[in-house]
């Protein structure tokens, strides 16, 4: 479904005069079947969120190919071609707040995706709205006509999700997601992208620096650190026999709880 092919993304930064290259993303490959969850792992500053963020079409690589569905993302030019796009892969991002405008309602923040909706009436849509806000745990009669900050971080994180139950999308992009909740609210998010798989076929990218939380949602796991894949394979391949150092070291960092600090 998904194919990225040597993805590579570089900036040019300092002055006229001392000008380098940052090499943030280089020569990036993996495929995601559909139905896969898939995690991606690392360290701040590893790539993670650039190679999002190439994927949503936010950032333009400086090399390589997006494949999805066979076709090449940066080659779709006409409106149709984007809203089908747009409509089968979407984002979900760490901070809660910053997708939503704070001028606006949830009502306009969710009426916004009927523009990617084909043959649908008015009355249908309001019904797609309220069932999918019940499905990700919300009462429409409380959050509609609410604006963000009326609203606490998990609300707002499973308003997100309800989109994705709106729209049906293949493919989720969920960057650290969870980071930013309490550990109820975590379990919480983390069933509702399994209640996509499940019901829809969803795929799933998850970027995630928590190896532990990475080993009990992925079917599949790479490693990433300073822009490169480094080592992929299935959770307990990669937990019980790691090969590379940089993730014998994610694991070390994996909170032990029935250990106190004079332990270690």
């Amino acid at each position: 479904m998904l194919e990225v092919r040597e993805l590579t993304k570089v900036y040019s930064i300092g002055g006229f005069f001392n000008r380098r290259r940052l090499i943030a993303v280089n020569k990036v490959s993996f495929d995601i079947k559909r139905g896969e969850f898939v995690s991606l792992v690392g360290e701040s500053g590893s790539g993670k969120t650039t190679t999002a963020r190439m994927i949503l079409r936010i950032l333009k690589p400086t090399e390589g190919k997006i494949l999805f569905e066979g076709k090449n993302i940066w080659e779709l030019k006409k409106i149709e071609e984007l809203r089908w796009y747009w409509k089968n892969v979407h984002g979900i991002f760490q901070d809660p707040y910053a997708p939503f405008n704070p001028f606006y309602k949830v009502d306009r923040f969710l009426n916004q995706t009927i523009n990617l909706l084909d043959n649908i009436t008015e009355e249908e849509f309001k019904k797609m709205i309220k069932e999918s806000l019940v499905k990700v745990g919300l009462s429409p009669e409380y959050v509609l006509g609410k604006y963000p900050h009326e609203l606490s971080g998990g609300m707002r994180q499973r308003i997100m999700i309800a989109r994705c139950f709106i729209l049906k999308p293949k493919l989720i992009l969920a960057d650290e997601p969870v980071t930013m909740l309490d550990a109820s609210t975590r379990a919480g998010i983390l069933n509702l992208f399994s209640e996509l798989r499940d019901e829809y076929g969803t795929s799933v990218i998850f970027i995630t620096h928590d190896m532990g939380l990475a080993y009990y949602v992925s079917d599949r796991i790479l490693i990433m650190r300073k822009g490169e894949i480094v080592e992929e394979g299935g959770p307990d391949k990669i937990l019980e026999r790691p090969e590379h150092p940089y993730t014998k070291k994610l694991i070390e960092d994996i909170p032990l709880l029935y250990k106190k600090w004079k332990d270690f």
